[in-house]
């Protein structure tokens, strides 16, 4: 079946005329993962979808989903990309990542003036940085939205007590007219990765949501002034999805590279879910076998593959085909111009192309300066965010 596809995709790719390496969006298998997201959400109703912008780093591809998924609701992780989900989405919702530099979110407003009143939601990890947010606010008399980051056991910063919790939520209390807490952000990725051996991923997750609830509980029980229905919840990442969508304290739910699925994301979770996006890359050159420099008595060995020199090459990603399709293990690596075996028996020629699935989408995306949407033979370019 993937035979015939990338045959099909080679053709369609010289036909088209694109002789430069490429990173394709396949649409039939990015609806097929879009209506099973459509469905999941469905049944997790309580969960709000967020689009992880890091990870669908296009406007063209952020629309599609947005619309697709009924959601304006964005999280950033990049400065530069706040203001592009800004001025593309009239209701955008977004809600930081990671926590910014005060710095950071201090450019931001003094660049920006006509956004002080933006729906951004700040992630704040320690009270400290808390107290540097509460100076920029009023600097410029607003009011931030304020979302704390907790630790459910990732152990990648956040807040780890409850002690610690409370004094950022009495300095909140403190300045209601500069600081209002939007809510908290608890990022489970760690569910998924332990060694089954270690800890089932079952129970990680519920050891995860109960540690959400504790904080949830802190601020109902501590702070009922700060409690309200419109607190936003977050948790999950494709990793987590299924989980969440089956039973989740939270009630704002993130994801976005399982749309598009590279290999990382392969999981007994995600397993409905198709692989959408390809580099393609086109052969320079075909010899009849690798030549290593200074080693010329390796030349009258016998060579079971031919070598290919590609344009480009040392993507994160992994040679898919042709066929055992492979990087030299001595020639070494090459961006430019890379070194790829295959099969002697392998009919490529050059300007074919021979094409890799990326390990992540986030880490690829920056790298090129388009998307091609790969529908029914044809392509449509969509421009990425390339900061």
């Amino acid at each position: 079946m993937l035979d015939h596809y990338f045959k099909t995709l080679n053709s369609d790719l010289k036909t088209q005329g694109i002789a430069t390496p490429q990173l394709i969006v396949d649409d039939a298998a990015l609806q097929q993962n879009i209506q099973y997201i459509q469905t999941k959400i469905v049944q997790g109703e309580q969960l709000k979808p967020r689009l992880v912008v890091k990870s669908l780093a296009s406007i063209d591809l952020l629309q599609l989903l947005s619309e697709k998924l009924n959601t304006q609701r964005f999280m950033v992780f990049h400065l530069p990309h706040i203001q592009l989900i800004l001025e593309n989405f009239s209701a955008a919702d977004l809600l930081l990542g990671k926590p910014m530099p005060a710095q950071a979110a201090r450019t931001f407003y003094a660049q920006n003036s006509t956004w002080t009143k933006a729906n951004i939601q700040w992630l704040i990890d320690t009270k400290e940085r808390l107290l540097q947010y509460l100076e920029i606010a009023k600097d410029y008399a607003i009011s931030l939205h304020v979302n704390i980051e907790i630790d459910v056991g990732l152990h990648r910063g956040g807040v780890q007590s409850e002690t610690q919790f409370a004094e950022m939520l009495s300095v909140i209390q403190q300045y209601p007219q500069y600081l209002k807490l939007s809510g908290l952000m608890g990022y489970d990725a760690h569910v998924t990765k332990i060694p089954s051996i270690i800890k089932k991923p079952d129970q990680a997750y519920q050891e995860s949501q109960q540690i959400y609830l504790n904080y949830q509980k802190v601020i109902q029980m501590q702070f009922p002034a700060l409690w309200n229905c419109d607190l936003c919840f977050n948790g999950g990442g494709s990793p987590t999805f299924t989980f969440h969508v089956s039973e989740s304290v939270c009630n704002d739910l993130s994801f976005g590279s399982m749309l598009l699925k590279p290999s990382d994301f392969e999981s007994e979770s995600l397993k409905s879910l198709q692989p959408a996006l390809w580099i393609a890359a086109p052969v320079l050159k075909v010899l009849p076998f690798a030549q290593l420099p200074a080693m010329p008595l390796l030349n009258k060995l016998p060579h079971k593959s031919k070598a290919l020199f590609i344009y480009g090459g040392y993507w994160l990603a992994d040679y898919v085909y042709p066929n055992q399709c492979r990087p030299h293990l001595l020639y070494g690596r090459s961006s430019n111009q890379e070194l790829v075996n295959v099969s002697r028996n392998c009919d490529i020629q050059v300007d074919d192309f021979v094409f890799l699935r990326p390990t992540q989408s986030e880490a690829i995306l920056p790298q090129f300066s388009e998307l091609k949407l790969y529908k029914q033979h044809a392509f449509e370019t969509w421009q990425t965010f390339r900061e």
